[in-house]
């Protein structure tokens, strides 16, 4: 049996989905209402405008094995990867493209990243209108499934800084929790250094 499979069992809840309440793990922070970022703290998507609370929490959990919490306002969605895949690295590429697209939609309104979690995967949809991105994490069960084929664990609005900043944070922390050599002694590969630092320039830049 997969990791992913035995993570699932949450008594009763539905697949990686949780109510209020802060993850353990290490922190990326929270993209709260300073520096811009707007809303009422609505998790549900339903156009009631930007989630006013946002933070990815990163924990390597055994050797190959990483354990993703996102905390969307009062929603926390559970997500494993599998270094088999590349996570990391999709992650802070697709937020970087992103943060890089301007308000008027020049550059790319839509990237994507997927966490491999054998069979299981975890797939990050995001698409930009102006200063705000709608995000979709959707569960697959194999990784090669259109997004049709997924069950939508989140989705909702929330603003360019507060994706940007939460995602530098949560790596940073990473980064002073395990350090390089720790990283890649858990991980198995190695830190995704030039990612981290690519979108940290976009995002500085943006702002």
């Amino acid at each position: 049996m997969s990791r992913a499979g035995r993570r699932r069992r949450t008594g009763g809840r539905a697949p990686g989905v949780h109510g209020p309440g802060t993850p353990a793990g290490t922190s990326g922070d929270e993209a709260g209402s300073d520096g811009g970022d707007g809303g009422d703290g609505s998790a549900s998507g339903d156009g009631s405008g930007p989630v006013a609370r946002f933070r990815i929490d990163w924990t390597l959990a055994g050797p190959g094995w990483a354990d993703c919490v996102v905390t969307a306002g009062d929603a926390t969605v559970e997500l494993t990867a599998s270094y088999i895949g590349h996570a990391p690295e999709e992650l802070l590429t697709a937020v970087a493209r992103i943060t890089a697209a301007d308000a008027d939609g020049d550059g790319e309104t839509e990237a994507r990243a997927q966490f491999e979690a054998e069979p299981t995967a975890y797939r990050w949809i995001f698409r930009r209108h102006g200063g705000t991105v709608r995000l979709r994490l959707l569960e697959l069960r194999h990784g090669t499934e259109p997004d049709r084929a997924g069950t939508e664990l989140w989705s909702g609005t929330l603003s360019v800084d507060a994706l940007a900043r939460a995602t530098v944070r949560c790596f940073d922390e990473v980064a002073r929790v395990y350090g390089a050599s720790g990283y890649r002694g858990e991980w198995r590969e190695h830190f995704p250094s030039s990612e981290l630092e690519a979108l940290r320039r976009t995002w500085r830049a943006r702002r």
